[in-house]
């Protein structure tokens, strides 16, 4: 076959609620969480071609992420050729980046858990939905959940799925431009803090919130102009239902997204 062509929409996410309840021998945490995608995109450009040997090209319009072997999307592609025996193609991707990066929106997850759809479709579906699944798991504990999207309780390492029924509601999102915090900052601030007391677990619906929001003003700032908003997953976006923020100086601010019931999909 010659070259082909698709475009893959990768949605954002944002977590209702987030409880640590355990480490892992493996050294991840186990959480329960309530994730739900919403009206935020990425969107990648997937070329193919058959070649002599494989070649991945990554490219973009974000400066914030590497275009190599470190980025998701690549360690994807890698994971799918091996799982797939596809023959030798050369793979051009090009990510448009709309989600912030290190945000807790899973910006990163949705981008591969979209290649994964998409290199699947492009070559016939030669993955069944379980073996997708398994790719998922073994590259991040966010992409279960993008592969599938909606309305979701996520727990294990965030990897175990369980259905919830849709429920469309507006949304705004509020992230302090020149702050990224990643998931491994957060769960080890949230291992070294003292015990979450009730009264703790009762004015925060994200245990990582909790665990973060001492160490930095920007997100102590969000918190006392809208008590209502919630951290989503390890931070730094903070979210508000049915309610929209105000221009901020030094916040990113999106607002009048609402809540989807798709993942990852093909357009």
């Amino acid at each position: 076959m010659g070259s082909k062509q698709l475009i893959i929409q990768c949605p954002a996410k944002i977590n209702l609620n987030l409880k640590v309840t355990g480490k892992r021998p493996d050294g991840f945490h186990n959480i329960e969480s309530i994730m739900q995608t919403i009206s935020l995109y990425d969107y990648l450009t997937l070329t193919i071609e058959p070649s002599d040997e494989f070649e991945i090209k990554l490219s973009g319009t974000s400066p914030e992420i590497p275009y190599n072997e470190s980025n998701l999307v690549h360690k994807a592609i890698m994971l799918f050729i091996e799982k797939s025996n596809m023959p030798a193609h050369k793979i051009n991707v090009h990510i448009e980046k709309n989600i912030p990066v290190s945000a807790g929106l899973a910006g990163g997850s949705t981008n591969a858990a979209g290649i994964l759809k998409g290199l699947n479709a492009i070559f016939g579906n030669p993955l069944s939905k379980p073996e997708l699944h398994t790719i998922c798991a073994k590259l991040g504990s966010d992409l279960n959940f993008c592969l599938e999207g909606g309305r979701q309780i996520t727990t294990g390492r965030g990897e175990i799925l369980t259905p919830l029924e849709f429920e469309e509601f507006q949304l705004s999102l509020i992230k302090p431009l020149n702050l990224g915090i990643s998931a491994k900052e957060a769960y080890t601030k949230f291992s070294n803090k003292k015990s979450i007391t009730e009264t703790d677990r009762h004015n925060y619906k994200n245990d990582l919130e909790w665990a973060i929001i001492d160490d930095y003003k920007e997100l102590q700032k969000i918190k006392q102009l809208y008590p209502n908003a919630m951290m989503s997953g390890s931070g730094s976006t903070y979210f508000l239902i049915k309610d929209n923020f105000k221009e901020t100086d030094g916040f990113w601010i999106k607002n009048d997204l609402k809540s989807i019931p798709d993942g990852v999909k093909l357009i």
